[in-house]
């Protein structure tokens, strides 16, 4: 496997990006990963990797770049993430902070400026771009179908956060612009995702020019596709795998 890492301009600066792809046999469709709210990390380098390896350029672009680029990680003693609601109030206020800093339309235009910047790479091949994004980067996931349809046709969302809001602008309403594929992961016990959101979002997909697909895993809760989670639900991680993998392959390779 082949990696960097990259800065890429934008309106606001300049943005630290993973890059990740197959030492050979490219050029390879991109696949943009959406960080969640814990920021740059191992783990989703991993992630990267894991996608990277069966054929795709996959790209991970640290969207806190604004705020200098910070993570966060806060381990349990036996040496799982701890989750974010679990934490010292203190705590969660600062990380949230960093959270409603990056709004949507930021990481609209960062996915812009980081498709101009993907076409000069030999390694990416033009046409079609696949997604997937956990917590606030399922939301970023959705917002950027609908921002760039013709591009990004195969997304993918997993235990996304605020996907419904009463405000005018919620991120569901973006559904009838959204075109290809869209598989959404949620966890049946997911405090972030109560039954009005997941009926809100399936209801805006109902009829529209997209494939839509929701999964909801029993019992799951919010965070259960972070492989190091304490959340971590390995049955349900790879049955979203399995869904995710194939609409990649067929919206992305044409299988």
């Amino acid at each position: 496997m082949f990696e960097k890492t990259v800065q890429v301009p934008t309106e606001d600066g300049t943005m630290e990006t993973f890059i990740t792809h197959p030492e050979a046999g490219g050029p390879f469709a991109p696949v943009i990963l959406y960080m969640d709210v814990w920021g740059i990390r191992e783990q989703l380098r991993d992630i990267a990797r894991q996608i990277a390896c069966v054929g795709y350029t996959v790209v991970l672009p640290n969207i806190y770049y604004r705020m200098g680029g910070e993570h966060f990680d806060y381990r349990n003693p036996d040496g799982t993430t701890a989750s974010l609601k679990d934490l010292p109030e203190e705590e969660q206020e600062k990380i949230q902070a960093y959270r409603t800093h990056v709004s949507d339309p930021m990481a609209v235009a960062d996915t812009g400026a980081l498709m101009e910047f993907l076409a000069g790479e030999d390694a990416v091949r033009p046409g079609p771009a696949g997604s997937v994004g956990y917590c606030m980067g399922g939301r970023h996931v959705l917002r950027v179908a609908g921002a760039f349809p013709e591009t990004f046709v195969a997304s993918a969302c997993l235990h996304g956060t605020r996907l419904f809001v009463e405000e005018v602008d919620s991120p569901h309403a973006e559904a009838p612009r959204v075109r290809g594929m869209f598989y959404n992961g949620i966890g049946e016990n997911d405090h972030y995702a109560p039954a009005e959101t997941v009926a809100a979002v399936e209801a805006a997909f109902a009829g529209q020019d997209c494939d839509y697909t929701q999964l909801i895993h029993p019992g799951a809760p919010h965070g259960y596709a972070i492989p190091d989670r304490d959340a971590y639900d390995k049955q349900a991680t790879y049955r979203d795998w399995e869904h995710i993998y194939a609409m990649y392959d067929r919206m992305l390779r044409g299988r």
